[in-house]
């Protein structure tokens, strides 16, 4: 995987760790059309080492303007097995129903774009795109992670509908290709900033 952009890998995946915000994905229909929706997400790459392949002096136009230079890096990261998402490398781990039209979308199409970014300035974030894996979650166990890490836990109405016995579930791993982080706090300093969402 590359990591490109104003942050290293580390701190690329230090922002993905700890920030509350839904993934906004990307995908193709079965029809060729795009589809994009937003998801709760788990990182498990969070122990990623650094190797720097390359440093560029060109902005990367998938920066959307963003004028730093870019750090190309490989990142690896040692198997972790987290609220069931067992991965020998860097994972964006999302849960949604069994039913939902993106689990036709993706195993019609497995490859996605993705983006998690603040939503107040200064706007930062990381945007990149991989391919997606769906596979069952019959313990509900990265909900049950996902219920807790954006709401706080389990008690609460929302919660109990989205475990119910009868709802089947599943586990979408987006494997990342590539990575590129942006941060524009530097240009917006003048900029007052509102209650950031991490």
């Amino acid at each position: 995987m590359h990591v490109t952009g104003a942050w290293s890998a580390a701190e690329a995946g230090e922002f993905l760790e700890t920030t509350r915000v839904p993934v906004r994905l990307a995908c193709h229909t079965p029809k060729g059309h795009l589809w994009m929706l937003s998801l709760w997400y788990l990182w498990t790459g969070s122990d990623a080492s650094d190797e720097v392949a390359e440093v560029s002096d060109a902005p990367d136009e998938a920066a959307g303007g963003n004028d730093a230079s870019d750090e190309v890096a490989e990142v690896g990261a040692a198997p972790t097995d987290l609220a069931g998402c067992r991965s020998e490398g860097p994972e964006l781990c999302c849960a949604t129903s069994a039913n939902a039209d993106v689990v036709e979308y993706l195993r019609s199409d497995d490859a996605v774009a993705f983006e998690i970014s603040t939503n107040h300035p200064p706007y930062r974030g990381v945007r990149g795109r991989g391919t997606a894996t769906v596979e069952p979650d019959e313990e509900k166990a990265l909900l049950t992670h996902l219920l807790d890490r954006y709401l706080g836990g389990t008690d609460n109405d929302l919660a109990g509908r989205l475990l119910a016995p009868e709802r089947e579930e599943v586990r979408i791993r987006i494997t990342p290709e590539r990575l590129h982080s942006w941060d524009f706090s530097e240009r917006m300093r003048d900029v007052s900033t509102a209650t950031r969402e991490e």
